[in-house]
Parts: structure tokens; C-alpha cells; sequence
């Protein structure tokens, strides 16, 4: 899964620079190639790529539920210092 998205990003990003230098002759088919290979990204590529990072995680681990709350204020709270007598 690691190679196909990596493949799959070198591709749209080699399509994208195509698309710029086919743009330099022809703007409309540089734009559609250039349009194609951002839409191909959007939509196809990011989403495989958030599915393979996110594979394993707890949602829960990262949302802001009244318990992380509790937790990071417990965190972030500095220590209480007892009064010297």
C-alpha cells in the first residue's frame, strides 16, 4: 500500500507538470490536464491515503470529548505548592 500511494502521488504530480508545460502550447488542454490530475488527487488519492494512516487508530483518541477535556486540564493544570511555614 506504501508504494502504490507513492506511485500514485508521483503520477499525479508528474501530471500536473505536464499539464503546465502542455499549457504553454495549448491552454485548454494544459487547464483539463492540469484540472484532471488535482481532481485525480482530491478524489482518488487522498482519500486511499487517509484510509491507510487512520487503519488502527481510535477516533475517539482524537476528538474533544468531556473526558480528553478533563485530561488535558488535569495535564495543564501546574502542581499546587504547599506553603512554606
Amino acid at each position: 500500500m506504501k508504494w502504490f500511494l507513492r506511485i500514485l502521488f508521483l503520477l499525479v504530480l508528474t501530471n500536473i507538470i505536464v499539464g503546465y508545460i502542455i499549457r504553454q502550447d495549448d491552454v485548454a488542454v494544459g487547464e483539463k490536464w492540469i484540472g484532471f490530475s488535482v481532481a485525480v488527487g482530491f478524489f482518488v488519492y487522498m482519500p486511499i491515503f487517509l484510509a491507510h494512516r487512520w487503519k488502527g487508530k481510535r477516533l475517539q483518541d482524537y476528538t474533544l470529548s468531556a473526558e480528553n477535556l478533563k485530561k488535558m486540564k488535569e495535564t495543564l493544570e501546574p502542581p499546587t505548592q504547599r506553603k512554606k511555614r
